[in-house]
């Protein structure tokens, strides 16, 4: 996001437009009414998004006070869910991200097919995947390493590796956990849950471990969640994802933490996009 993270001071901040140089994210699955009908992107998101969201731009929005959703698609389930959300969790930060991820051209519009759909699935379980991903890091005006490792785990422990689990069929509703060693915030445990409907994919992240900033406390244990809704929209699939989390009260963290969950974010929607190329590409 240019410019970084804007603080809000009781006003709502504005929307970022950036151009988007299509890439991967970390998800949450919706239950969408109807089955293997495609939804269209003008019933999904505000008029106001469709026509930037068309023209490869990505929106974006950083809050740290006042916490409202502003673009969340337009279902009642993903929007209660992310107001439950915060009402759980009390955010100190909310960072928001929508964008388009265009099909191959010879779709036609097409919704995905069985076995796309489970492709897509299974290459958002494979979590090993994530091992030596890279972003751009604007403080240091270089590239970085955001995981060092990322292995699927048997459990909230962390202490037994296991592999990437793929399905022929995509349950409703699945749960696993995953030690993941990050530059930022450390070697941590965290639980996944994907959710799988005819229409979307969804998965949401938690973290099981306190996550710290060097030697700094930074996001408590079970005080960061993170959101991926993934939509069929004929040509494009749609993409929201959200990451909100309730920082330490350290002077600052608060700023550091949104600086960090940008690039959190904007590296593993590289991921996802370049794994969904290996189902639409």
């Amino acid at each position: 996001m240019k410019g970084g993270p804007n603080s809000l001071a009781g006003k709502p901040a504005p929307i970022f437009w950036e151009k988007l140089i299509f890439c991967p994210l970390l998800f949450f699955m919706l239950p969408v009414p109807g089955s293997g009908q495609i939804l269209p992107l003008t019933n999904l998101v505000k008029a106001e998004h469709a026509e930037p969201l068309r023209r490869n731009e990505k929106l974006s929005l950083t809050q740290y006070k006042n916490i409202s959703p502003a673009l969340v698609p337009e279902d009642p389930y993903l929007k209660n869910m992310t107001d439950r959300l915060i009402r759980d969790l009390d955010p100190t930060l909310f960072l928001e991200t929508l964008r388009l991820y265009r099909k191959a051209s010879s779709r036609n519009g097409g919704a995905w097919s069985p076995a796309e759909r489970t492709g897509l699935y299974n290459q958002a379980l494979a979590l090993s995947a994530l091992t030596g991903l890279q972003y751009y890091s604007a403080r240091r005006r270089s590239m970085r390493t955001f995981y060092e490792s990322s292995t699927v785990v048997s459990g909230p422990d962390g202490n037994t590796p296991r592999p990437d689990p793929s399905y022929a069929n995509p349950p409703a509703e699945l749960t696993i956990y995953a030690r993941q060693k990050d530059l930022s915030f450390g070697d941590n445990v965290y639980r996944y849950t994907y959710y799988a409907r005819p229409d979307a994919l969804i998965l949401v992240q938690e973290n099981l471990t306190a996550m710290n900033y060097g030697i700094i406390p930074a996001v408590g244990k079970n005080k960061l969640r993170s959101l991926v809704a993934i939509y069929d929209a004929g040509d494009f699939l749609l993409i929201y994802a959200v990451s909100m989390a309730h920082a330490a009260s350290v002077p600052g963290m608060n700023e550091r933490v949104g600086t960090s969950f940008t690039n959190r974010v904007e590296a593993f929607l590289n991921w996802f996009t370049k794994q969904a190329d290996k189902v639409f590409k």
